[in-house]
């Protein structure tokens, strides 16, 4: 199989220190008692890394989508309300896992060119109300941008809502204070910001959160979906399954990787990323609330994804990532996030756009990588 540059919105490349931390040979995670705490503590770096003060995180054998189904399994019940908040492909497909699980769902469409509206949304509650859960994206990948998840937490806190945040790309390229933002359900995946393989979900659960959890009052409808199953593992000295050590060993490695200020980096970089597609002449699809971890772009006119994708594989032995559902074939996506983060990898890729773009014809106002290198080293 062949090695590729990956500088797509998820899987990212890898850091080395994670797969120096998988290649080896551990225990066995169901019977040594090491491993336990082993698995805590890096369960309690990731309650840290996502500022969750008043309850736990549970790292789950899936990828990403697995934490987004669990969620939804664990806290709804036939016939609860749920609010989907959606300006995306991610929000608006929340609710489909919220129909699966027996919830009354309803939907806030708002604009998918930006961040929503606490002030659109409060209206909104008042007068579609009351609702027991709400789900929502902070970084909608597909559109490439953030929403203020810290404005909208305590807006739902105050209107009794349980919230349910899928942060599976920004966790690790965006700031994240669980309580501070009075969040109860944060969600994020190992193949983004962290730089880890795909294969693991966390799922962080607030004090209300986990109280939630206990007075549910019908069974939940499966059991790796189940986040019930997971109480007093620590002191009963039993998983639910088999734990995937190595990828857990990786996911420590790269919880240990990320850097103090990667929220600030990783907006310095997608500030410049923006700028140098400007300057060149592209259009951004987002119009505001631009997400640190990836930027959507529009596809120039008369040029097919596949146009651009397969010169980018082919010639530069790299990958983009392309759009789906409404923005199929509409834009093309760049993923500058965790290892991807990157001044160096991004001017690689740039120059090698520049070559993509020119050979079809498409004509640039700028070069990317010399508006890019310009934007970056200010």
């Amino acid at each position: 199989m062949k090695q590729y540059n990956l500088m797509t919105p998820g899987p990212t490349n890898v850091n080395p220190k994670v797969l120096e931390a998988m290649a080896h040979n551990y225990t066995n995670p169901d019977l040594d008692p090491e491993f336990f705490k082993f698995y805590a503590d890096t369960a309690q770096m990731m309650n840290s890394l996502v500022g969750n003060s008043t309850g736990e995180t549970y790292i789950l054998c899936g990828e990403g989508i697995l934490g987004l189904e669990a969620a939804c399994a664990s806290f709804i019940e036939k016939g609860d309300r749920v609010l989907t908040i959606a300006n995306g492909i991610f929000g608006k497909g929340f609710g489909d896992f919220s129909r699966m699980y027996g919830g009354e769902v309803v939907d806030y469409d708002c604009d998918p060119v930006n961040g929503v509206s606490v002030e659109g949304l409060e209206a909104f509650i008042e007068a579609n109300g009351p609702f027991k859960i709400a789900t929502l994206v902070h970084c909608e990948t597909p559109s490439g941008l953030t929403n203020p998840v810290a404005v909208l937490g305590p807006l739902l806190r105050k209107k009794g809502i349980l919230s349910i945040v899928d942060s599976v790309s920004a966790i690790g390229g965006e700031a994240m204070e669980m309580a501070d933002w009075q969040l109860d359900v944060v969600l994020c995946g190992s193949q983004k910001a962290l730089s880890a393989p795909p294969g693991l979900t966390m799922v962080s659960l607030s004090g209300i959160a986990l109280q939630a959890l206990e007075e549910r009052k019908s069974p939940v409808a499966g059991f790796y979906t189940n986040l019930q199953i997971w109480k007093g593992y620590q002191e009963k000295q039993w998983f639910p399954y088999t734990q995937p050590i190595h990828m857990i060993a990786g996911l420590r490695a790269a919880i240990e990787a990320v850097e103090k200020d990667h929220a600030v980096k990783h907006e310095r970089i997608a500030k410049a990323v923006r700028r140098a597609v400007q300057e060149s002449g592209l259009e951004l699809f987002a119009e505001s609330s631009f997400a640190n971890t990836v930027t959507t772009i529009k596809l120039p006119k008369g040029i097919d994804f596949k146009m651009i994708f397969n010169a980018m594989k082919d010639e530069h032995q790299t990958l983009i990532g392309g759009g789906f559902d409404f923005l199929d074939n509409k834009i093309f996506r760049i993923g500058h996030m965790g290892e991807n983060c990157n001044a160096s990898k991004l001017l690689e890729l740039f120059g090698a756009l520049d070559q993509v773009f020119g050979n079809l014809g498409v004509p640039l106002k700028n070069s990317l990588k010399e508006a890019f290198s310009d934007a970056a080293s200010k």
